[in-house]
């Protein structure tokens, strides 16, 4: 592992991602630089959960340092960490619905292993006793929030390879997994998605995630560019090989 999460793989990881991107600034509560996002969910999905609290710990002593610099202290410091805690466990566990769950579950044990107790969760952060019917709603409104002018194609290719698919990807993955819950902005949620697709080598999907986190996210092309080359260097780190290479951004 010391060779796989160096901290300077880690330090190119970030640096990869352009400073000041306008998309922190248009989603209030997001992270500066979402590479942390993307590099814990693309070692998670590439099956190297134990990169993941490497990646995690990194961050987090980033953040010390930077707190300390700016003299923040007391309950605001901890509510900045216990926001970035809350961003890695989510993303990873959003992860899971396209890299399959006993990855996700690997990695969540290995990142609660190193949690400090102050940043762990006690309850469960989704509302159990919502109805189905809201889950149909809030998956409908980010599938669409999402893929904008494709939504209806997207959906009806699901709903036509198999009715109980086109279902389940919007109540379950969009209304219960990626909108369940008020943690990552609707484009963080789209950069795990990419990480997650490329390290389980889904082209198709890849493409249809880099246009959304453009056009539905509002992402600059470096932006996502960026979340692309982080993914493709910790999956290829991780021994992941493509059958036909990773799609590029495409900007009309």
């Amino acid at each position: 592992m010391a060779d796989i999460a160096t901290p300077v793989f880690l330090d190119s990881l970030k640096a990869l991602y352009p400073a000041d991107g306008p998309s922190t600034k248009a989603y209030p509560g997001a992270l500066a630089n979402p590479w942390v996002i993307v590099a814990a969910v693309a070692f998670s999905a590439s099956n190297v959960p134990e990169a993941v609290p490497v990646v995690f710990k990194h961050a987090l002593a980033e953040l010390h340092a930077d707190q300390q610099a700016r003299g923040v202290t007391g309950d605001v410091a901890i509510q900045e960490q216990l926001n970035l805690a809350r961003k890695v466990r989510e993303s990873v566990f959003q992860s899971g619905l396209l890299s399959g769950m006993p990855r996700t579950i690997n990695s969540l044990f290995a990142l609660s292993e190193v949690m400090p107790e102050n940043l762990r969760e006690t309850k469960t952060l989704r509302d159990t006793n919502k109805h189905m019917s809201e889950c149909d709603r809030r998956g409908e409104e980010l599938f669409r929030a999402m893929y904008r002018d494709t939504a209806d194609t997207v959906q009806g290719l699901l709903d036509a390879a198999y009715p109980d698919l086109g279902w389940f990807c919007n109540t379950v993955g969009y209304g219960l997994t990626y909108g369940g819950a008020s943690i990552l902005t609707q484009l963080e949620s789209t950069y795990a998605i990419v990480a997650a697709l490329i390290a389980v080598d889904a082209p198709r999907q890849v493409a249809w995630h880099l246009a959304n986190a453009r056009h539905g996210g509002g992402a600059a092309p470096g932006e996502v560019s960026a979340v692309r080359a982080i993914a493709v260097e910790v999956a290829s780190r991780a021994g992941v090989v493509w059958k036909e290479g990773v799609p590029d951004v495409v900007d009309p």
